[in-house]
């Protein structure tokens, strides 16, 4: 199977709600992200625009749970951008859940390999408190799969931007609320140490694929927490103190 013909097996079945085709089964991880890369392609020949990429797997714990030991990434649509307070419909959503993330823009190209924290702190512009909407479109835990399928990337709410001269990433603290009422707490050093690492891992790892991280992109950087179900009806809250709030409505 060539990679053209398993980005038309996923197309079309996506088209009918099937997210993880038995044909795709089996695929390599580096299969998998050519696969991801090439349905981007097409979507940007075919008029969607690219606002960045996402950066998934964030924590040892999400790691180990998949079985997998390091990062994946995404990409991002700018058709998937949402400004907060936003309003997404629940029923339009496959079996959806939430992560509060840092929403970070670059000022300059990142191109790998050897990119460090030092250049990443540098590159970043601005930073926004944000929710990713996520879906858990595959019934099993094949990760190639995930990755074909965008990393299980819905959409994207951020908040106001605010600049990044000066802050510790690490230190900003989330407070998660669903109708009024906390269910998790956590730092950005859940975040691979430094939400900043994910940029350093994301720019080096792309290189790998012959791209890099251009100025003006959005990176989500990873969650501060698992991954929190929600529900029709419920109403999310990112607060994340200094850097402001961000909200969504699930109705």
């Amino acid at each position: 199977m060539t990679i053209d013909d398993a980005i038309a097996i996923h197309l079309t079945s996506a088209k009918q709600g099937i997210h993880d085709a038995e044909q795709l089964q089996g695929l390599s991880i580096d299969e998998a992200y050519r696969v991801q890369l090439g349905i981007l392609d097409r979507l940007v020949n075919g008029g969607q625009r690219q606002a960045g990429w996402k950066v998934g797997l964030t924590s040892t714990s999400l790691q180990k749970a998949v079985g997998y030991p390091q990062p994946v990434f995404g990409y991002l649509l700018e058709s998937a951008r949402q400004p907060s307070p936003a309003s997404i419909p629940h029923g339009s959503l496959v079996r959806p859940a939430i992560e509060a993330e840092l929403c970070l823009t670059l000022g300059v190209d990142l191109r790998g390999p050897g990119i460090s924290l030092d250049d990443a702190r540098e590159a970043i512009v601005q930073v926004a408190p944000s929710l990713e909407i996520i879906e858990r479109r595959q019934r099993g835990r094949d990760l190639a799969l995930s990755l074909v399928d965008n990393a299980q990337q819905k959409a994207f709410v951020v908040g106001d931007p605010m600049m990044a001269d000066g802050l510790d990433l690490a230190a900003v603290q989330v407070d998660i609320g669903i109708g009024g009422r906390s269910v998790a707490r956590a730092f950005g050093s859940e975040v691979l140490g430094n939400p900043l690492a994910s940029i350093v891992w994301l720019a080096n790892t792309l290189a790998g694929h012959g791209l890099h991280l251009a100025a003006g992109s959005a990176v989500m950087s990873g969650s501060f927490t698992v991954p929190i179900d929600v529900a029709a009806g419920d109403s999310v809250s990112a607060d994340f103190g200094a850097l402001g709030c961000v909200r969504a409505t699930f109705a």
